[in-house]
Order: structure tokens, then sequence, then C-alpha cells
């Protein structure tokens, strides 16, 4: 590990970026002073870690990866799969985090942004009329969190925000989260996600705060009434 650890150093050191060659076995083995089986297992680790690509044939040979942010929140789905997390737990961290990325977006978004975002409020303009209609629906509720979460001048925040964004998404499909059908839910997020869009759009910082500080702590409620809900249901069956 301590190999695989100084050669990624080595690629950050030289600026080297995804797609460049790295150099051949014997040289490395030269380099970094190891055995050809101790390079070996090191470019094994880095390859599995997504940030060595091997290729074969003529021009083959390892290259520069990198992990794609798909590649990377599914790894740390992966930590956390047993891990027990609850919907407390995921929305203590929205509260924090979601009210900041909104003030920082206000008047910086292109036309074109926030017609994406226009356009996401609008794929769920009617309560839902079945279970399955409801998941949709949160699905692509949660989807409008994500695009912030592109949005985002910092990858960090981002990434952390459209993980649980993510993680809420996955809970909505394999634990029926949204059964049975809440139109009180649904009306009050969309009406959280128009105000801020509008906000986003006039460049109000403190009012885009405000908006998604207030549609954090409703929907945190809510979806506690609505775990418990399907708790009821469950133990009922």
């Amino acid at each position: 590990m301590q190999v695989a650890e100084a050669i990624k150093s080595w690629v950050v050191e030289r600026g080297l970026r995804r797609g460049d060659r790295l150099p051949g076995e014997a040289e490395m083995i030269t380099r970094f002073g190891m055995s050809k089986s101790t390079i070996r297992e090191a470019m094994r680790i880095l390859e599995a870690q997504g940030l060595v690509e091997t290729r074969t044939g003529p021009g083959g040979g390892s290259f520069v990866g990198e992990v794609t942010e798909e590649r990377a929140r599914a790894l740390l789905g992966n930590y956390f799969y047993f891990k027990g997390l609850s919907i407390d737990d995921i929305y203590a961290l929205r509260e924090l985090l979601e009210p900041e990325l909104a003030a920082s977006l206000a008047g910086k978004l292109s036309d074109a942004q926030l017609a994406e975002l226009d356009a996401l409020v609008a794929a769920y303009d009617r309560p839902a009329q079945s279970p399955e209609e409801e998941r949709d629906q949160h699905v692509a509720s949660l989807a409008f969190h994500r695009k912030l979460a592109r949005y985002s001048d910092n990858p960090l925040l981002g990434f952390c925000i459209g993980f649980m964004a993510q993680i809420l998404s996955d809970l909505t499909v394999t634990r029926r989260l949204y059964e049975p059908p809440n139109e009180r839910l649904w009306r009050k997020g969309r009406a959280y996600q128009m105000d801020l869009v509008a906000a986003l759009r006039a460049g109000d910082a403190d009012r885009a705060r405000q908006i998604m500080r207030d549609h954090m702590k409703t929907a945190h409620a809510m979806m506690q009434d609505q775990e418990a809900e399907v708790m009821r249901r469950f133990m009922a069956e």
C-alpha cells in the first residue's frame, strides 16, 4: 500500500492528468526501488481504486485514470450500506449544508440552468395517483437537489449534497418510503422549490437560504412521519 501511495504522490507532483501514460514496469522498479511483484501489486491496487487504467494491444500500457463521481458515490454507498443510516442522520447534514448551497448559487445561475430547474419542478405538477407515481415524483424531486449540487463551485459541498440525495432516492425505491401517497408532502415540497428558483433568479441569497432551511426542516419532519407510517404498515402486515 505504501508503494501505491508513493506512485500516487509521484503522479500528483508531476501534474499528470487522466489519460497520461505512466512509466513502464522496468522504469517503475528502478524509480521506486522495489521488486517486480511489489510494483505489480501496487498497480493492481491503484487500478482497483480507479486511479490507473490498463490497456492492451498496440499503444497499450498503464495510464492515469480518474475516479468518476458515480464510482465515488457507489464506493461510499457500500461503506454506509451496513451502517444503519437513518432519516435523522441524513437530514442533520442536509439542514446544515443545503441552505448554504442555495445561498451560494443566488444570482449566479445562467438562464439555461434556471430553465433546467423549472423543468424539473414541472415534471411533478400534480399530486400522485398511485404509489408508483408517488415514488417517481419524489425521485424527480430529489433530482432537483442533485442538480443544485452539480451547479456548486465547491466540489466537496456539491458531492456531499448529491450523495445524500442519492441515498434518499435509493430509500425511496427500496424501502417504499413514500407509500401511501402523501399529497401534503408533494404540495409543500413543490412550493418550496418554486419559491427557491424565484429567489435564485432574483439573486436573493438570504431569501434562498431561508427557503431551503425551511424546506429541509419541513421535509425532515414529514419524512419522519412517513417513515413511522411505513413501519406501522409493515408491522400490521
